[in-house]
């Protein structure tokens, strides 16, 4: 009898903690399904999904897949629809696309808890600063402030925010005036790349008025960027990532990123573990 199969794919894709992740939680469930990880660019995505036997349950996707994830699926979830990213598909005749990262960091946060705040700053604008901003108006945050290296790759965060009517303003990330135009936030949202180190200069303001830090990093820990932050309240992005994966597993075992797993409390120990 052939097994049911998932697998993480992307690329790079040999540092996924995917794997282990999701072989703690099928044991508990007392699944006997397979989970790998396989290398796939995005100009190969289409093909190597079509090449896939009925064997195949679903698939994790990381970078850079989440968009060709997203024009692949049939039907998508609200928070893929607002991203434009899927990281979570959901194979069959109808292949469903989902974004977990957006609940993974609305679950991390209230695992730290904290459930809302009214003013955040954002650092980045990349492909998870979309996930970031949607989980901060699901939060009840009305103002963000987008810092980034290039604030003119805001422009879509800025869009998305009018259609979450939450108001974004973009700023460069560090200039020589940053400090004194830093207004306080309740919260600051980090989605630059691992082992970011921003000058000093730059940190110093941002930790003294950013609120409690959500850091999107795990690899190194703490960031630059977390140890700089003083007493306040640090999440890394570890919690992200299990809970992300968390939101995965309940739509590859009954299809619904909401709704708990049998003795989910016992998975979610499990998978902390093999973090």
């Amino acid at each position: 009898m052939t097994s049911t199969r998932l697998a993480v794919w992307g690329d790079p894709i040999a540092h996924s903690r995917s794997p282990e992740l999701h072989a703690a939680a099928y044991r508990v469930l007392g699944l006997d399904w397979e989970y790998g990880r396989r290398r796939v660019a995005a100009d190969e995505f289409a093909a190597a999904v079509c090449g896939l036997d009925p064997s195949w349950r679903g698939l994790s996707l990381t970078m850079p897949l989440k968009e060709e994830a997203y024009r692949f699926a049939v039907a998508r979830d609200a928070h893929a629809e607002l991203t434009g990213a899927v990281n979570t598909l959901l194979l069959g005749s109808t292949p469903a696309g989902f974004n977990t990262d957006v609940g993974g960091i609305v679950d991390a946060l209230a695992e730290a808890g904290i459930t809302t705040a009214d003013t955040a700053r954002l650092l980045g604008a990349g492909a998870t600063a979309a996930s970031a901003l949607v989980a901060l108006a699901d939060m009840g945050v009305s103002r963000v402030d987008v810092r980034a290296r290039r604030p003119e790759r805001a422009s879509g965060l800025v869009a998305l925010g009018e259609r979450l009517s939450v108001v974004v303003s973009a700023h460069p990330l560090a200039d020589g005036d940053a400090g004194s135009r830093l207004g306080r936030v309740d919260l600051t949202v980090a989605t630059l790349p691992s082992g970011t180190i921003l000058p000093s200069a730059a940190t110093e303001p941002l930790a003294a008025r950013g609120g409690a830090l959500f850091d999107a990093a795990y690899a190194p820990w703490p960031s630059s960027l977390a140890a700089a932050w003083g007493d306040g309240t640090v999440v890394s992005g570890l919690g992200m990532l299990l809970h992300q994966a968390v939101r995965q597993i309940r739509i590859f075992h009954h299809g619904d990123p909401a709704a708990p797993l049998p003795a989910e409390t016992d998975v979610i120990a499990a998978m902390r573990a093999a973090l």
